[in-house]
């Protein structure tokens, strides 16, 4: 079984990516300027080689030219922001939309994966793979996409882009509802949340690891990464207690999910770079908010200090 390795992609420290400070969102197209950019990517330069970004959006285009002008060691595992084309009465948050919306949503998502194409075509040495969504098939999602519609769109990408495509899915619908995906994929990708399935931290790193492993032994033959692992420091208490997080929490799963990972190079990215304040409701404690390993002001948290001592500074 070799289920970690991606061809033409060498093992290297990953990291999710999204720039949104103080008062920006893509939920209002508030986008980080190019100075803030080129900012947040010095920063992870020095840690990090592999990035995920989740659209298509300007924010992830002025990413792949401010890598590719200033030459920069990165590579991107570029994303398609899909819409809901089903309602879900499973999402607890309310997911009931109206067919105008839902046929709107479809064709938005087509444009989404055309535009993905572009991207991954014009930017062929940055991109190293793309994800056709993101946990849109597992039953609590509020942007619901049918398998069926899956499968169309990796295998639209498979014939319109040279680079590997995966879908980025909670551990749980792979060994079912997605297996007429699998067949479809270069390589499969898990996100696992110990601490948003009420595990505690001494519990953490083998939940984790029993997350993966349900898939990649289900899969023997498919290449399986994780491309979402974290732990968040704060909690007003909405799904996670807010004892169960702190720094010093992060920092321990943090170190003992790169110490695994890497023994056995499962190329494994983190959730996430950066704070992002806008993510979540308005409660300034919502646990959403705060699974950055650096705060929204750059400032690293207990677990970067060492290696980003530089930064500590007011």
């Amino acid at each position: 079984m070799k289920p970690n390795i991606i061809p033409r992609v060498e093992y290297g420290n990953a990291i999710c990516y999204s720039g949104y400070r103080e008062g920006q969102s893509p939920v209002g197209n508030a986008f980080p300027s190019r100075q803030q950019v080129l900012e947040d990517l010095r920063i992870l330069s020095l840690n990090w080689k592999y990035l995920r970004m989740y659209d298509c959006s300007p924010h992830v285009e002025m990413v792949l030219e401010i890598i590719r002008t200033e030459g920069l060691d990165f590579r991107m595992m570029l994303g398609a922001n899909l819409r809901a084309e089903e309602s879900n009465p499973n999402c607890p948050w309310g997911a009931h939309y109206d067919n105008v919306r839902l046929a709107e949503n479809r064709q938005d998502n087509d444009a989404e994966i055309s535009h993905m194409m572009e991207l991954a075509r014009e930017y062929s040495d940055e991109v190293f793979a793309v994800s056709i969504g993101n946990e849109a098939s597992v039953d609590w999602s509020d942007h619901l996409v049918s398998v069926e519609r899956l499968v169309a769109f990796a295998r639209q990408l498979k014939v319109g882009i040279r680079q590997p495509v995966t879908f980025c899915e909670n551990y749980v619908p792979w060994a079912g509802k997605l297996a007429p995906l699998v067949a479809e994929l270069d390589f499969l990708s898990v996100h696992t949340y110990p601490v948003w399935e009420y595990q505690s931290i001494d519990n953490a790193l083998n939940y984790t690891r029993d997350n993966y492993f349900a898939v990649a032994s289900h899969y023997p033959d498919k290449p399986v990464i994780i491309t979402e692992a974290g732990w968040t420091t704060r909690s007003n208490g909405r799904g996670i207690e807010p004892d169960k997080v702190s720094q010093e929490l992060q920092a321990r799963y943090y170190e003992e999910l790169m110490e695994w990972t890497q023994r056995q190079r499962i190329l494994t990215f983190v959730f996430e770079a950066f704070d992002e304040p806008w993510k979540g409701s308005d409660h300034p404690d919502e646990p959403e908010k705060h699974w950055g390993l650096f705060t929204v002001n750059r400032r690293p948290k207990l677990v970067m200090q060492d290696t980003f001592s530089h930064l500590t500074k007011p």
